[in-house]
């Protein structure tokens, strides 16, 4: 194998990383080419790596990498974009790994996805962007970045037509179901055992974070109660999909707890 074909350039955000050996970490990664990988930086928990602070979580790196038998190998790594306040509170802290984390869970090794890498940028951009107001209320951003997220891997909620006879949804009580992964009418709501009654301003607020994109959204304003509700049904509509397909317990346990007040981080 040649040189040139040895050793790769790519664009990563770091999801999370994992001690390895006395001085190595494994990196999991999302590329905007490859999808999900792991690499190994070999020597980064140095005091004298000039990699480390390139590779923080959440960074937005450039890297040169060879392969490797097990792990492909790190070998250059520069910093694109810091997200450095992203790492400045618990609650930053906290909102960037949920978007990681999301990304992690619902992605395979190796499986492209470049509107998922693209959508990854946008929200820790708007999160970078806004972490030192005080007043700036995450919740829109990542309910946004649910909706998208679960689109682009391929588990959109059906909120426009209902699910059964594939009518146009009225403005009026609808029903939800998780399991089935939408809405019904009120004709076919007993179609799905499980479905609940989701109020038209809800599936309103839902219907335009699914279609628009964020900066067709910035800026709007929600009121409490309703946002409240809406965060309900996405957090619950995650949890059925990882539950269902991911079988995390600690994951859905940390859910759990940052969800206590209606949806997770808020």
């Amino acid at each position: 194998m040649s040189n040139r074909q040895r050793v790769y350039r790519t664009h990563v955000v770091i999801l999370r990383r994992r001690d390895f050996s006395d001085a190595d970490r494994i990196l999991t990664v999302l590329t905007p080419g490859m999808g999900k990988k792991e690499f190994i930086a070999r020597g980064i928990r140095k005091t004298a790596s000039r990699k480390a602070g390139h590779l923080e979580l959440f960074t937005h790196s450039s890297l040169m990498v060879a392969h490797g038998r097990t792990w492909d190998v790190v070998t250059e790594a520069s910093t694109v974009e810091s997200f450095r306040h992203l790492r400045a509170g618990l609650d930053e802290i906290g909102q960037a790994s949920y978007l990681a984390e999301l990304v992690d869970r619902f992605t395979e090794v190796d499986n492209e996805n470049e509107p998922l890498w693209d959508l990854l940028l946008i929200a820790l951009r708007e999160l970078d962007a806004h972490a030192l107001q005080p007043h700036f209320d995450a919740r829109l951003l990542l309910r946004w970045f649910e909706l998208h997220l679960l689109s682009v891997t391929g588990f959109q909620p059906q909120f426009f037509h209902c699910l059964n006879c594939d009518k146009p949804l009225e403005p009026v009580t609808n029903y939800m179901s998780m399991q089935a992964g939408g809405v019904l009418c009120p004709e076919c709501a007993g179609a799905a055992p499980d479905a609940e009654p989701i109020e038209a301003d809800v599936l309103k607020v839902l219907r335009h974070l699914q279609r628009n994109m964020w900066d067709d959204l910035r800026g709007l304003n929600v009121r409490p109660s309703l946002m409240h509700q809406v965060d309900a049904v996405l957090y619950r509509y995650l949890l059925s999909i990882l539950e269902r397909r991911l079988k995390s317990v600690d994951f859905l346990r940390r859910l759990q707890s940052l969800g206590s007040a209606g949806g997770p981080l808020t």
